[in-house]
Order: structure tokens, then sequence, then C-alpha cells
């Protein structure tokens, strides 16, 4: 059973695992460490799981624009996917150790290249493991496909976007900062260069859609955004792209129509001199 729109449960995964139109995604990475997700799976993953890595499948090399996970190349990333046997058809779904956002980035990414039918493993690795689900260090080997782009741009935003609504010009836009709170007053800024945020935008930090790795339910996720109205245009955005993702996939279960990520964040927002930070 699809628990909604966008996530699948264990149970579900557990009873489909071995059907020949699923295919599953390792997402599992550590920003503190690069390398343990990757340790992670080679240790043992779902059966037939394939692995992407953050930094060097769903992100293109650093520059001085873009943030610090710039969208990949989309040929590239594109001739990956059908090395791992996945097309347009096939029934996707993403996982990471519950955390969330490394599934939703990859989530969000074939959202974009228009594939319909991609989830994320509601709890992860972690809760898979829990219930003594199966795992194995098999590494699976599939078929070449072909896999046709149906690129969606308009969930994407650029910064120029982004300019409008910081600087009052678009007043149907609304700039959400997923980052914990810490972060958005400027208190605390572990990671990038400067501290504080984007003009104008308001904090729903992305934890806060999720219960120890599993998604909020529909009701409880309109709720946290129950002070924002529905018809207008989102813009989410987070440190660089990663973690604004769950809010993204929150959104749209909430039911909200225009929804699109700054993939930059406020990393690139950042490596503009002239931009201002509140």
């Amino acid at each position: 059973m699809i628990v909604l729109k966008f996530i699948v449960d264990k149970e579900w995964l557990l009873k489909n695992v071995n059907e020949s139109n699923v295919r599953i995604i390792d997402c599992r990475f550590s920003l503190a460490d690069v390398n343990k997700g990757k340790m992670e799976y080679v240790s043992g993953h779902l059966p037939g799981a394939v692995y992407f890595d953050l930094e060097k499948d769903l992100s293109s090399p650093v520059q001085e624009h873009g943030g610090r996970h710039p969208l990949p190349d989309v040929y590239e990333f594109v001739k990956k996917l059908e090395t791992a046997g996945i097309t347009e058809d096939k029934i996707i779904v993403a996982y990471d150790n519950g955390e969330g956002a490394y599934a939703a980035r990859f989530w969000w990414l074939l959202r974009y290249l228009g594939h319909e039918k991609v989830y994320v493993l509601d709890g992860g690795y972690k809760q898979w493991v829990d219930a003594n689900y199966p795992t194995t260090t098999d590494v699976p080997s599939f078929e070449e496909e072909q896999f046709h782009i149906h690129l969606k741009p308009e969930i994407a935003a650029d910064i120029h976007e982004v300019k409008e609504i910081a600087a009052g010009k678009f007043a149907n836009g609304v700039l959400i900062d997923s980052r914990e709170e810490k972060r958005f007053l400027g208190i605390e800024e572990p990671i990038d260069k400067k501290a504080g945020h984007i003009p104008g935008a308001i904090n729903k930090p992305w934890m806060e859609g999720l219960n120890s790795g599993t998604y909020k339910s529909m009701e409880d996720q309109q709720k946290r955004f129950s002070d924002i109205d529905t018809n207008k245009q989102i813009i989410v955005y987070c440190g660089s792209g990663v973690t604004a993702t769950p809010n993204f996939l929150a959104l749209k279960e909430a039911g909200f129509k225009h929804v699109k990520l700054y993939v930059g964040s406020f990393s690139d927002w950042i490596s503009y001199e002239e931009n201002k930070i509140e």
C-alpha cells in the first residue's frame, strides 16, 4: 500500500522488492564522512538496490556559483539511471538511513526529469533493518535501458526568481528556509561562510516534517504550512539544496501546487557579494 502520494511504507516494498518493474536506490550519505554511505551500502543494503552517491551522482562539482551541491549534468545523470536499468516506466523507491533528505534529493531529481513513479521509503534503511526485513551484500547488475527525459523546469527556481521575492517585487511568492532555526537566525553557521538567511524568507525546519525518520501525515503537513496560502508560488531552500527537498515533498503532500526548489540555496546566494542577508 502506498501510504501517501510520494511515499511508500516498508511493508509495501517488502511485498514488491523482487518485482521486475521496481528499482530500489540506496542514497545513504554522511556530510561528516563522504565515504560512509558507500561503505554502508557495501556492508549491506536492500535486495536489488543500486547505490547513488550524493556528491558523485546527485551533484556536479562545486564551482564559483551554484552552491555546495549543484545539479548534476542531466545527461551524465541519465546515463547512470540507464545503467541501473531505470526507465520512466519503472517504479522507483529511494531510501537513506531515515533522515529523508538524501532520498528526497534523488526523488526530486527524478521528478525534475519528468519521472512520475518515484517514491521515498518511509523510515529508510534503519526501520527496514529494525523490522528484520532482508538485506544483502550482493551488488545487482541490470540490462541497460533507455530513459526518456521530460524535463520539468517549473519545479526548479533560479536566483533571479529568488531575488524578486527577496526584494519584495513578487507579492505572490513565498520563500521558505528549511534549515534549523539557529542557522536561519544566524546564531550558528557550521558550514557556510556567512550566517543568516535570504531577506524575506520564513523558517520551516525540514526535520519538523518527520517523526524519527517517518514522514508525518498529510493532515500534519497541512498544519505545518497552514499559515501559507496554497495558491502562492513557494520556493524552498536550505544550505545546499539537499535538506530542502523533504520540505518540497511535504508541501506537495500537503496539496501545494506551485512549489520550486532553489537548488543552489543559501550557499549559492552568498556566493554573490551584492546579495543581502538578514
